[in-house]
C-alpha cells in the first residue's frame, strides 16, 4: 500500500520573530545580462515582484553585488512601501568586476573577490539600506567569508550595526560552499539565523551543515536549487522525471527540497510570470513515501552540477 507523506510545515521562522512562506523568490535574475546593470525590461522585472507577493511569498533575496546595486533598487521600485510581512534579505562582502564574473576561470585571478573588511561592509550596509528604502534590514548575509579578514571582525562589525538598529538578522552565505567548521565558528560569535548554500536534488554535499542547521533551528537557504538549471532542461533528470510523477519538472526539485527538511528555505528565481505562478504551486505538490524515494533515486544517479 502506498501511503501519502506527512503534510510538509510551509512556513518557517527567521530568528524567532519573522515567520516567511518556505517557497521565496530570488531576486538576482532581475538584472541586466551576466547579473550586471539595470534589467532589460524594468516594467517586467516589477510586474514579476508585485506578482511574487500577490502570490503569497514572503521572503525575497537579494544582494548588493546583484547589478550592482540595481537588483536591490528594483525591488524597491517594485514593492516600496513593503508590505508588513515581507522579509527582505540581502548580502555583502563580495566585489565583482564585470557581467559573468561568477566563477575563477582556471589559471586566472578570481574574478570575484571576498571583502570582509569592516569598514567596507559598514559601507554596503548603508548602500543597501539606501537602495532599499529601509531604515533596518531583516536579513544581513555575509555573502562570502573573506579569509583575509578574521571571522571575528567580519561579523563583529556585523554585529555592531545590530546594536545600531541597522541589521535585524545575521546569516552567512558561501560560494564555496560555508564549511560546517565556518558555521560552527560564526554560530560561536554571535547568532546565524541563515545559511545560504549550494544543495539541490542531485547534489546533496551540502547534507552535514544542513542538518547542523536542524539542529539548531537555522534556516538554510538552498541556492541552485534546480542545479543551474541543468536539472529542468530538456535533458534534465527531473525533466524525465515528469512522465512518471507529473507535475512541472521545476515543481517536482523544489517540493522534494520543501519535504527534505523542515528549515529549507527556497528562493528559486525566474523572470516569467509562467513559471513564477509554477514554482509558487510547489507546495501543493503531493506524492506517496514510495514515490518521493523513486524520484531521489532516479536524480542521485545525476550529474551533479557544480560552480568552475
Amino acid at each position: 500500500m502506498h501511503t501519502m507523506s506527512t503534510i510538509t510545515p510551509l512556513t518557517l521562522t527567521l530568528g524567532g520573530d519573522l515567520t516567511v512562506n518556505r517557497v521565496g523568490y530570488g531576486a538576482m535574475h532581475l538584472t541586466g545580462p551576466g547579473m550586471w546593470g539595470p534589467p532589460e525590461d524594468p516594467a517586467a522585472a516589477v510586474a514579476v515582484l508585485r506578482r511574487a507577493v500577490d502570490l503569497g511569498v514572503t521572503f525575497i533575496d537579494t544582494a548588493d553585488s546583484y547589478g550592482p546595486g540595481f537588483n536591490e533598487q528594483v525591488i524597491r521600485e517594485a514593492l516600496h512601501p513593503y508590505p508588513d510581512d515581507l522579509v527582505i534579505a540581502t548580502k555583502g562582502g563580495m566585489l565583482r568586476s564585470g557581467p559573468q564574473d561568477w566563477v575563477r576561470a582556471p589559471g586566472r585571478s578570481p574574478y570575484i573577490v571576498a571583502c570582509g573588511r569592516p569598514a567596507y561592509l559598514r559601507q554596503q550596509v548603508e548602500v543597501s539600506l539606501r537602495n532599499l528604502g529601509r531604515e533596518c534590514i531583516d536579513l544581513y548575509q555575509l555573502h562570502r567569508i573573506d579569509e583575509a579578514v578574521p571571522l571575528e571582525d567580519q561579523l563583529g562589525q556585523l554585529v555592531e550595526l545590530q546594536r545600531q538598529g541597522k541589521i535585524r538578522h545575521i546569516g552567512i552565505s558561501g560560494q564555496p560552499e560555508v564549511s560546517l567548521s565556518q558555521l560552527a565558528a560564526a554560530c560561536d560569535i554571535t547568532p546565524i539565523v541563515a545559511v545560504e548554500n549550494l544543495y539541490n536534488i542531485a547534489d546533496r554535499t551540502g547534507e552535514p551543515v544542513l542538518r547542523y542547521c536542524e539542529e539548531r533551528g537555522i534556516a538554510f537557504i538552498p541556492w541552485f536549487p534546480l542545479g543551474h538549471g541543468d536539472l529542468v532542461g530538456p535533458d534534465g533528470v527531473l525533466t524525465e522525471a515528469t512522465r512518471h510523477f507529473g507535475h512541472t519538472a521545476a515543481q517536482l526539485g523544489l517540493a522534494w527540497l520543501l519535504r527534505q527538511s523542515p528549515v529549507n528555505l527556497l528562493i528559486p528565481g525566474t523572470t516569467s510570470l509562467e513559471h513564477l505562478e509554477e514554482n509558487v504551486a510547489a507546495a501543493e505538490v503531493r506524492l506517496t513515501d514510495t514515490e518521493w524515494a523513486a524520484l531521489a533515486e532516479m536524480c542521485s544517479r545525476a550529474e551533479p552540477w557544480r560552480p568552475a
